[in-house]
């Protein structure tokens, strides 16, 4: 392995979790705070939200792609290995799972909104079931980023 691939998986690591923090925790919190519109604060988080998940669909199969790589099937004993693999499946169940039911409940709504519709509480839950997914995706990237130090 060159040191180019090398330094390309800690870079697509590092933009991975860094993605999750900044938007998760500071860019989409902000976007509710100071817009007075919660549907357009919503909507603008979930584009970046979309955004963090391609991000995060593209560094992990790098990074896999750059373990298997370097370490054969001996990089399926690593910590590292099985942090990118949970995380990666988590960001496809969030994208391709949750996000696609939140938004078949978003039009299911119309002519309303949805918060204003008999449909918000299971909004409600699976926003939730979404958020839980994002912040424990963003805690094992936080044990990641560690993982890659011990290196």
């Amino acid at each position: 392995m060159t040191r180019i691939t090398a330094y390309l998986f800690v870079i697509a690591v590092t933009l991975w979790v860094g993605a999750l923090w900044a938007i998760g925790f500071i860019a989409a919190p902000i976007l509710f705070r100071q817009l007075g519109d919660h549907i357009l604060a919503g909507n603008l988080a979930g584009a970046l939200f979309a955004v963090v998940a391609w991000v995060g669909i593209g560094a992990a199969a790098y990074a896999l792609i750059y373990l298997f790589a370097r370490e054969g099937a001996s990089a399926m004993k690593t910590a590292v290995f099985w942090l990118i693999l949970v995380m990666l499946l988590l960001t496809l169940a969030g994208h391709f799972g949750i996000t696609p039911i939140l938004a078949h409940l978003k039009a299911a709504a119309l002519p309303r909104e949805v918060m204003e519709s008999v449909l918000r509480n299971r909004f409600y839950a699976w926003h939730g079931v979404s958020g839980v997914l994002y912040v424990i995706q963003s805690v094992l990237g936080v044990a990641l980023v560690t993982q890659l130090f011990k290196r």
